[in-house]
């Protein structure tokens, strides 16, 4: 046992004077970013679908700026996120920051219908969130953050028109800002008045990406004009958290026809007829086809 123990004090001695050799120091006090701003939250969060792309910053040592709110809404709030490199000769890049309100500050009013359909392993999940129980709403809230970064993923893989999601941390989600360079967001489609000769390619772009998430069996949930980006001359859609199953859920195709209807009748305010029936029917087409695969 003593002859153990010499050899272990021996050992640390040659570790001790070899770090005083080589001048070796720690740093006790890490440099902080300036004030008002946090590391990069890269680190240990989940990641956006490859190829991913060239904008995106993924250096530990980049520091984002929270440059205020862009929204605010009853399951978030979305704020306007810097992240740049020090010592780097560029602006660095501009994103949306969507921070998810806690189970004790959300509200679940609406939740009950879009959840079903979805499943949760085990059946004691399943009641809490039934029965809106304290650990029943921090997994729904949990469930509407993976839910809306999970679809923006695959839908982005799929060529349509959302925001690129970069990353998932436990209550925020950064993912692409749409707008200018200055900060100035895109305006929603509620707000927007386009040219007339522009309302037809715009359906047109609209019609394409509904048909293609019903090809992929989903419905927004919640598509509408307020949720809808004009960026330039094309759209954008956002505000996935809520999207159904179409077959899954017993209601999948009310909330189908509700989204229809919902673009058809601003498309005709603005001066573009569009059948509302008609279009819950190519969509309700396209949802059945792909119940069959």
């Amino acid at each position: 046992m003593s002859g153990k123990t010499s050899q272990s004090h021996d050992h640390t001695s040659d570790i001790a004077t070899l770090t005083a050799e080589l001048n070796y120091s720690v740093d006790t006090e890490p440099d902080a970013p300036p004030e008002g701003e946090r590391w990069s939250t890269w680190d240990g969060a989940t990641h956006g679908p490859k190829p991913r792309p060239e904008w995106v910053i993924t250096e530990l040592g980049a520091v984002e700026s929270d440059l205020g709110i862009l929204k605010t809404g009853k399951e978030a709030d979305v704020h306007l996120v810097r992240r740049w490199v020090p010592g780097r000769d560029d602006a660095g890049v501009l994103m949306a920051a969507k921070r998810y309100r806690s189970s004790q500050h959300r509200l679940f009013h609406r939740d009950a219908g879009y959840l079903e359909g979805r499943r949760v392993r085990k059946s004691r999940e399943m009641r809490a969130m039934r029965t809106r129980t304290d650990y029943g709403k921090a997994l729904i809230s949990q469930m509407w953050a993976g839910a809306e970064f999970g679809t923006l993923a695959t839908l982005w893989a799929e060529g349509l028109p959302v925001p690129y999601p970069v990353q998932l941390g436990e209550s925020e989600m950064l993912m692409e800002f749409i707008g200018d360079p200055d900060g100035t967001a895109a305006p929603r489609l509620v707000q927007a008045r386009p040219p007339a000769d522009l309302l037809g390619d715009l359906f047109e772009e609209l019609r394409s990406a509904m048909i293609r998430l019903a090809e992929l069996g989903w419905a927004h949930g919640d598509l509408s004009p307020y949720n809808v980006l004009l960026d330039g001359e094309r759209l954008v859609i956002i505000d996935w958290p809520q999207v159904v199953d179409v077959i899954g859920n017993p209601h999948g195709f009310d909330y189908l026809e509700r989204d229809a209807r919902n673009m058809a009748d601003w498309f005709t305010r603005r001066g573009l007829p569009v059948d509302a029936a008609e279009l819950f029917g190519d969509l309700a087409a396209a949802a059945a086809g792909a119940s069959r695969w």
